[in-house]
């Protein structure tokens, strides 16, 4: 399992974006049920792979999240609300919160693992196994996924609204699609610009990087996920 926990960024000075962002998670996971935790922070238990990456990059994208996510086992069964979950990954989660909130200045965002019960319920910090402390190989499991997460992460925070505008709308061409033949000038048609613009925004955004490194960093959280059952 993963539990996520996200928080708001600068939330003393800003409105509660907490009602907004629960809703869009609602239409992004398909399984994972987000709830306000405490003050701005939600948290949700996901199983998929895919839907942890799609929902960490829709939060990183605004700038005004922090992410953390813990990877490893919960009790079950789940209980009807996640703020009354347990187990490693749940504490992994929070760690992994606090840790991103450390690395605001660059990608907010930290994939930490909930160690198995035989071993110990602590938590091993993904930093820890990059810099040798830990040799554990769900720490370092982890840390590969946090790293490429965190290279999507880059591209996808400094994209501009203008890119966001051509981005949306060509995804949601692609959706409607069978494959990517012809994608580009019907978004332009649809936008009211030239195809040429739509394939310089599509350049300089580093959209095709980011989904062909997509599956990368599912894979990788789906190998740390496997390493911590495998501690169990």
């Amino acid at each position: 399992m993963y539990v996520m926990t996200i928080d708001q960024r600068g939330s003393t000075g800003d409105i509660d974006r907490v009602p907004g962002l629960l809703k869009e998670l609602g239409a992004i996971s398909t399984a994972g049920r987000f709830e306000r935790s405490v003050g701005d922070e939600v948290q949700g238990v996901v199983e998929r792979a895919d839907e942890v990456v799609e929902i960490t990059l829709h939060a990183l994208r605004s700038g005004r999240w922090y992410v953390g996510i813990g990877v490893g086992e919960v009790d079950l069964p789940l209980p009807a609300s996640p703020r009354e979950g347990s187990g490693p990954a749940f504490v992994a989660a929070r760690t992994a919160v606090d840790r991103a909130k450390g690395a605001a200045a660059h990608v907010p965002l930290a994939v930490v693992a909930g160690r198995g019960r035989r071993r110990a319920s602590a938590p091993v910090s993904a930093a820890a196994a990059a810099d040798g402390a830990i040799g554990s190989r769900e720490a370092k499991a982890c840390a590969n996924a946090e790293a490429v997460l965190r290279l999507i992460g880059r591209l996808v925070q400094d994209r501009t609204a203008a890119q966001w505008k051509v981005l949306d709308v060509l995804r949601s061409v692609r959706l409607g699609t069978h494959g990517t033949h012809g994608t580009q000038k019907i978004a332009a048609q649809r936008l009211g610009i030239t195809e040429q613009s739509v394939s310089r925004a599509v350049l300089r955004s580093g959209w095709q990087e980011e989904w062909a490194a997509r599956p990368a960093a599912e894979l990788l959280l789906t190998l740390a996920h496997d390493s911590t059952e495998g501690e169990q």
